[in-house]
């Protein structure tokens, strides 16, 4: 029901090749990539939503979707692992640089350039999917402001849900949408002091493994020019991710610091089992669960699964085969599987304890894990330029495992 007193109106926006369901870096390069393509896109993105998000986006990500400089408000040359024991391990970024942005700025940028390739905007939350008697999808929403409500729908051949973990697209219509593991994020910007604390590098991205910031995941302190992100996770329900959040920014110098704004939100960890209904809608982005396990990183990964299902999407739309649908999902597992893989034993093994913790920063000094890590993370696939040196982290790894190896 309205509240008394709103004017609640009803409207029918029109009919559209695409509607894309959620505007952020995978609802808006779907839209972006369709548009381009030639075809007719609505983009429906709830407002005043930001993920709670580190902003770190590899080169990669840079290139592959033409990213312009002036979108990074930090570069980032290195990274600090900081263990329980408060020992601390740099890791040069050689050669290159993380680019660091602000979700708020970054992600309307990409709405915008959606928007200039000739995608519509809508604003408003996503309620249903129905059909009429073709078979068409009709997707409705609302929306509220100066007293009144107004309930809109479109008709779409196609859609693709991109509206975040828990997707409410993936609940209407896809199999196995409650399979999903989850990590819940919490992090507060805050404006850099005038004079920083002693020891601050405005172009290092802290990660603290520490069971008292996270029983399961990590904290970090990440660099956005004049802001910072200061946040931890958890898949723990009862942890305090604020408690926690504050006892970091005691930590690093910036309790006093002035908040911008606080956010948090489920970040999955584990892709769905299927990203299509076999009719007409595909996930991407947060909706599909492509967020790295161990690392947490989901922009790249966001963007990379939303332009599968964009590509998907184009082959059903010439050929009405629903078949095309799946695409997306076998794609992406096929080019990031193993990266998942990988990275989901390690978060079940490393970060179970914080004697386990401690001994995972230890092998991060180890040049060879260094400089395969950023390759690996740099470029978007498990380097094998160097084996012997998989062979040597191999061995290092297992003297670890089995405690014999000497923390440092």
């Amino acid at each position: 029901m309205s509240p008394r007193g709103t004017i609640k109106t009803v409207t029918a926006i029109g009919t559209y090749d695409a509607i894309v369901v959620g505007g952020g870096p995978a609802g808006a390069t779907a839209a972006h990539d369709l548009a381009k393509a030639g075809h007719s896109v609505l983009l429906l993105d709830r407002a005043g939503r930001i993920k709670p998000c580190g902003g770190a986006i590899p080169p990669r990500l840079i290139a592959d979707f033409e990213i312009p400089a002036h979108m990074l408000v930090a570069r980032a040359t290195s990274a600090r692992m900081v263990s329980p024991a408060d020992k601390k391990v740099d890791i040069p970024i050689e050669g290159g640089f993380v680019g660091m942005v602000d979700r708020e700025h970054f992600d309307e940028w990409l709405r915008e350039r959606a928007a200039d390739a000739g995608v519509v905007r809508q604003t408003g939350r996503f309620e249903k999917i129905e059909r009429d008697d073709h078979g068409t999808a009709i997707v409705h929403w609302h929306s509220e402001g100066d007293g009144t409500s107004v309930h809109s729908h479109a008709r779409a051949r196609c859609i693709i849900g991109a509206d975040g973990a828990k997707s409410g697209v993936a609940r209407a219509e896809i199999d196995g949408w409650d399979k999903g593991r989850f990590v819940f994020a919490y992090h507060e910007i805050v404006r850099k002091p005038d004079s920083p604390p002693a020891g601050y590098d405005g172009s290092r991205c802290d990660v603290i493994y520490r069971g008292t910031l996270s029983p399961d995941f990590y904290g970090w302190v990440f660099p956005h020019g004049d802001t910072l992100s200061i946040g931890t996770g958890s898949a723990d329900k009862g942890f305090s991710l604020r408690h926690a959040t504050a006892a970091l920014r005691e930590g690093c110098g910036m309790a006093n610091a002035q908040t911008v704004r606080r956010e948090g939100a489920p970040i999955p960890m584990k892709p769905l089992p299927r990203w299509d209904n076999g009719r007409d809608v595909v996930l991407a982005g947060d909706a599909a669960g492509v967020v790295a396990p161990a690392s947490g990183e989901g922009i790249y990964y966001a963007m990379a699964s939303a332009r599968m299902a964009a590509q998907a999407a184009m082959k059903f739309l010439a050929t009405g085969n629903a078949k095309h649908l799946t695409f997306a999902r076998k794609q992406f597992l096929k080019e990031h599987g193993r990266v998942f893989w990988v990275l989901g034993i390690m978060q079940r093994f490393w970060y179970s304890s914080d004697k386990r913790r401690e001994r995972f920063v230890d092998i991060c000094r180890d040049k060879d894990v260094q400089q395969l890590t950023f390759d690996s993370y740099m470029h978007k696939r498990l380097t094998r330029k160097r084996p012997m040196a998989h062979v040597r982290i191999f061995f290092k790894d297992m003297a670890h495992l089995l405690g014999i190896a000497k923390v440092a």
